[in-house]
């Protein structure tokens, strides 16, 4: 059963709002929704090149409706003075501290920002009650699991890094709270997002910074990993269209309330090898003029093999996301770098 929620005239609390999906969930919404306010959090670290994130707020603060806040997730007192005084209706939980290998080396950031951060914002939709909470899971809770697409169904009781760990004890926080208190919840378990002004952490960006240096990129697991690459404008309209559609209050046989919760993947649906994708991506960069034509790809590339922390294949089982919410990502991953290459020959070159 689900509420609908609508989101014209509403109050939306986003964290992480000069994030890469965050920025462009605000982009939307502020575009497409009538009197809609956006209250945007960032603490704006410089987990990677700050410039990517003030251009993504740079283009929301050109909104009447946009007000950005600048803080720490993690500051609980903070975060009650934002629900207290602008009492958003939908909150959008897009701030993490993110990226699998980054866990590894700094566990803290993710304690803070995944785990406290979290709870703050939990316990503001408990003090100040809202229509919906949506906040980001990952693929990477299915940590090893070996069947493959992975489902909601699937246990994923195995996580192989922190950052997977904190994503898993996210979902596990906001069923608690869906029950003890009622609030309509649902998680996204994102998979592979990229495009245009995307994070500088993720491979297809890195392969690029290096490719262009003249360096030599390493492609894991001798090519062979496999990943449902998710284009950020697909992503965005899920996420919108999730807001809209809140898990139903409902009472159980003993009177009690039926935790109103869900959990749904997104992503493409269509794991592309990582070899396959690393050669669509030389091309568009040729072809949008980041590289030259005669670029020697095969000197500057090396097949090593897996790292700590990473996963061979990831692969999502969309089914209940387009049951539910009639969508299904379907942006073509050549189309998706193409308009990554032409972004960063405008920005970088």
């Amino acid at each position: 059963m689900k509420e609908k929620v609508e989101l014209q005239g509403k109050t939306i609390f986003i964290t992480g709002a000069a994030g890469f999906i965050g920025s462009n969930l605000a982009k939307k919404i502020l575009n497409e929704v009538k009197d809609i306010k956006v209250i945007g959090l960032d603490n704006m670290n410089d987990y990677y090149d700050v410039k990517i994130k003030e251009e993504r707020l740079n283009e929301l603060q050109k909104h009447n409706n946009f007000t950005f806040i600048k803080g720490n997730l993690a500051d609980k007192e903070l975060v009650m003075d934002i629900f207290k005084k602008y009492t958003p209706q939908i909150v959008v939980n897009l701030a993490a501290q993110a990226g699998v290998r980054y866990s590894i080396k700094n566990p803290d950031a993710y304690v803070e920002s995944n785990l406290i951060g979290f709870f703050n914002l939990l316990e503001g939709c408990r003090n100040y009650p809202v229509e919906h909470l949506v906040y980001a899971s990952s693929s990477s809770v299915y940590g090893s699991n070996k069947k493959v697409p992975y489902s909601t169904d699937d246990k994923v009781d195995n996580p192989v890094s922190l950052y997977a760990a904190t994503k898993k004890s996210n979902e596990l926080m906001a069923h608690s709270y869906s029950k003890l208190y009622n609030i309509p919840s649902t998680g996204l378990r994102f998979f592979t997002v990229y495009g245009p002004a995307g994070r500088p952490d993720m491979a297809y960006f890195g392969f690029t910074n290096k490719l262009r240096a003249g360096e030599t990129i390493k492609i894991f697991n001798y090519g062979n990993c496999k990943r449902d690459f998710t284009y950020i404008d697909d992503i965005v309209e899920g996420v919108v269209r999730v807001m809209q559609k809140a898990p139903a209050k409902q009472n159980g046989e003993d009177g009690l309330p039926i935790p109103p919760y869900a959990i749904y993947n997104i992503g493409n649906n269509h794991p592309e090898n990582l070899l396959d994708f690393v050669n669509i991506l030389q091309e568009e960069l040729i072809r949008a003029g980041v590289l030259p034509e005669d670029y020697d790809f095969e000197a500057h590339k090396e097949l090593v093999p897996m790292q700590p922390g990473d996963v061979p294949v990831t692969y999502a089982d969309t089914t209940p996301l387009e049951e539910e919410f009639g969508f299904k990502p379907s942006t073509p991953l050549r189309e998706g770098l193409r308009k990554f290459a032409e972004w960063y020959k405008k920005f970088y070159m």
